[in-house]
């Protein structure tokens, strides 16, 4: 699980979406920023936290926020997840896993019984000024802008 909380300074990065553009935190200096980790692009619980996202994209644009989904997944994979449910934010290819440790949501997990390592889907909401305001830990991924937007 992340160490990080609301106050921190958010931690920098580049990262490459699914169309090869760089994504910095300076990029969003000025604007507010939610960055969602998801296990898997196009899986059934990753693909209805998106949908939700996308479905009321034009209430975070109302509210002045822009969005990044992030995955460990390749970035062929991330495109096609984009295309196929026509998803209006970029997705970041984080093959490399330095995004996902440098925000800490790499991690042990528990499913059906087994141990492994993965991805403890979680959601940072950044201010203006690159520092975090809110870590959703507790995704509901059928609800999930209405946790963000409160």
């Amino acid at each position: 699980m992340t160490t990080l909380q609301r106050g921190d300074k958010a931690p920098g990065f580049s990262a490459t979406d699914q169309d090869g553009n760089k994504h910095n935190l300076s990029d969003y200096k000025g604007k507010k920023l939610v960055i969602f980790f998801y296990p898997q692009a196009d899986t059934p619980t990753c693909t209805k936290e998106a949908c939700n996202l996308r479905d009321n994209y034009h209430m975070f644009l109302a509210k002045g926020y822009d969005i990044l989904g992030v995955s460990p997944d390749s970035m062929k994979k991330q495109s096609k997840f984009k295309v196929k449910y026509d998803l209006p934010y970029p997705l970041i290819a984080d093959e490399d896993k330095s995004m996902i440790n440098a925000f800490g949501v790499w991690g042990p997990k528990k499913f059906m019984g087994r141990l492994f390592d993965g991805i403890h889907r979680t959601t940072f909401v950044i201010n203006e000024n690159g520092v975090i305001e809110e870590v959703i830990s507790d995704v509901k991924s059928k609800e999930h802008a209405a946790q963000i937007l409160g």
